[in-house]
């Protein structure tokens, strides 16, 4: 099958949507398809990858003129599917998604984002102007969570599947049995320090769940990550006298985080709009319990007292915390349960034919 993939970011940068679309592009390509790559991102010359680069304002993956550029690609490549890739605002993605209609070509759409009540309004304005919900498009969302705004807007005239990120699940498997005790509880997070994400608030927990630990345990915590909010993350941790128990590190490799979530005891993603979670996701599938919000993507893979625990407001959040941190007979029980339980509706195989079910929808919709 010809695939081509179109995506506002892709490598070099690195992101959620980036890394996940390229691994996607290698695993679809492992399987014997031809896959291509249309973007807006600046960057070395790949075979494969097609840069509709435009300069831009603060480097904005956006060409001006992109809807021309794709369809005369569209029209050269003439692939069998295009499969969309935006965010919670992607203007190049969506001027691959009108070039497809206009060249006649099946069309998949994926979000990998959460729809906020703004973007949602957008949407509606924008289905309004332009008709989109009638242009014979499928939908797929990274969780149901991300899945429920997105067919509140689109109606009955999009169907809207929920297709998993993927994930290397061998790739994470820790490689002991049995976490060593360092004798301390250690909390690890990780993802971007942008205020969407609120990493000042999960400082917030953290704080309020070490008042409500015995100081007989000791805890530690490590937040890996970069971005606009590190400067309120660091203030505020010098505010609370935090700097002896909490870290910032910065960006991880992937090798570095594998070897972090070895030694932690707790993974926390407290973010209430997060589509998905693939670091939860990966921390899950190293045997780490994970404290979630139960209205994000994180609740698909992480059941409450099965694979970690779940919280809908700020209290409950810390409750877990601070459970986990006292309670060591829960954290093995999880542990265990994670290390012992494969995740094969994230493995790449379930994945790739989850898309390929979608493929096979949209052509029989042009």
């Amino acid at each position: 099958m010809r695939i081509l993939h179109v995506s506002d970011c892709y490598l070099p940068r690195l992101g959620g949507i980036e890394i996940q679309v390229a691994d996607l592009v290698r695993s679809q390509s492992e399987a014997g398809h031809d896959v291509e790559v249309a973007t807006a991102t600046p960057g070395e010359s790949v075979p494969g990858v097609h840069r509709i680069v435009a300069r831009m304002p603060f480097d904005l993956p956006v060409h001006p003129r992109g809807s021309r550029h794709l369809l005369r690609l569209m029209a050269a490549r003439r692939p069998d599917v295009v499969h969309v890739h935006t965010g919670a605002v992607s203007p190049f993605a969506w001027m691959g998604v009108r070039a497809a209609v206009r060249a006649g070509l099946p069309v998949v759409v994926t979000v990998h984002s959460m729809w906020d009540p703004l973007t949602r309004a957008l949407y509606r304005g924008l289905d309004t102007l332009f008709g989109w919900s009638r242009w014979g498009i499928v939908a797929t969302a990274v969780s149901h969570a991300a899945a429920r705004p997105i067919r509140a807007v689109a109606g009955r005239g999009v169907p809207v599947d929920v297709v998993s990120n993927g994930l290397d699940v061998s790739a994470w498997r820790p490689k002991g049995d049995v976490r060593p005790d360092r004798g301390d509880v250690h909390i690890v997070a990780v993802g971007r320090l942008a205020p969407r994400k609120q990493p000042v608030r999960l400082l917030k927990i953290l704080l309020e769940a070490r008042r409500r630990v015995p100081r007989s345990i000791a805890m530690r915590a490590t937040l890996v990550g970069d971005g606009p909010a590190r400067g309120s993350m660091e203030r505020f941790i010098r505010a609370h006298g935090m700097e002896g128990w909490v870290s910032l590190p910065g960006r991880y490799s992937r090798d570095q985080i594998r070897e972090l979530l070895a030694s932690a005891d707790v993974f926390v993603a407290p973010a209430p709009r997060e589509s998905f979670g693939i670091a939860a996701l990966e921390a899950r599938a190293a045997g780490v319990p994970v404290v979630a919000r139960a209205q994000s993507g994180v609740a698909d893979f992480v059941r409450p007292g099965k694979e970690g625990l779940l919280g809908r407001t700020f209290d409950e959040l810390v409750r877990s915390v601070a459970r986990l941190a006292r309670e060591r007979e829960l954290r093995e029980l999880i542990a265990q349960h994670n290390r012992e339980t494969e995740l094969t509706r994230c493995a790449w195989p379930a994945v790739l034919e989850g898309f390929e079910r979608n493929y096979e929808l949209a052509a029989a919709r042009v």
